[in-house]
C-alpha cells in the first residue's frame, strides 16, 4: 500500500468526534427508554460515550452499536440497584408507597428482561429499546440477520407472556 493510499484509508475512517453527536443521541435513547429519567439517562449517555472515545480505536468501525450496548448495559444496572433497593425498602417500611406507577413498570419489565435467555434479552434490548436495525443488531452479537429475527420473536412472545399475566 502506498502512503497515499494509507492517508485515503485513514480520511476515510470518521473520527469520534464526528460521530458523537449520533453516539451520544442513541446512547440517550435506550437509557432513557429504559429507565425513565432525563437526567439518569443522560448520565448514562455520557459515560457511555466516554467509554466509547477511550477504546476508540478497537471499536471504530462499529462504534454506534458498541456504545448503545454498553449504555444499555449501564442502564440495566442501574435497574438491578433500584430493585436491590426496592426491595430493601419495602422490607423495611411496609405500610409507605414507595414505588410509582412508572417505576413499577420498568421493574417489571427488568424483571421480565432478565428471564429471558441472554441471547434474547440482548437481542430484543438493542433491537427495540435501542432502536437499532436488524443489519446493526446482527452485527453487534455476531449473529445472522435471520437469526435476530427469530431471537426477537422469541424474545417478544416470552416478554408478552411474562406481563401480561
Amino acid at each position: 500500500m502506498t502512503f497515499e493510499e494509507a492517508a485515503a484509508v485513514a480520511s476515510s475512517i470518521p473520527t469520534f468526534e464526528e460521530v458523537f453527536p449520533v453516539l451520544i443521541r442513541d446512547a440517550y435513547r435506550v437509557a432513557y427508554r429504559l429507565l425513565g429519567d432525563r437526567t439518569e439517562a443522560e448520565d448514562v449517555a455520557q459515560e457511555a460515550c466516554a467509554r466509547t472515545y477511550s477504546r476508540w480505536g478497537s471499536v471504530r468501525d462499529h462504534a454506534e452499536p458498541w456504545c448503545v450496548r454498553v449504555a444499555s448495559n449501564l442502564a440495566l444496572d442501574i435497574l438491578r440497584a433500584r430493585t436491590r433497593a426496592f426491595k430493601r425498602n419495602e422490607r423495611l417500611k411496609a405500610n409507605e408507597t414507595i414505588a410509582t406507577p412508572a417505576l413499577d413498570d420498568r421493574l417489571d419489565l427488568y424483571a421480565a428482561l432478565e428471564r429471558l435467555p441472554r441471547r434474547q434479552r440482548e437481542t430484543v434490548v438493542l433491537r427495540y429499546l435501542g432502536d437499532l436495525s436488524e443489519a446493526q443488531t446482527a452485527d453487534l452479537i455476531g449473529i445472522s440477520v435471520g437469526s435476530v429475527k427469530t431471537h426477537a420473536s422469541r424474545g417478544l412472545a416470552a416478554l408478552k407472556e411474562v406481563i401480561t399475566r
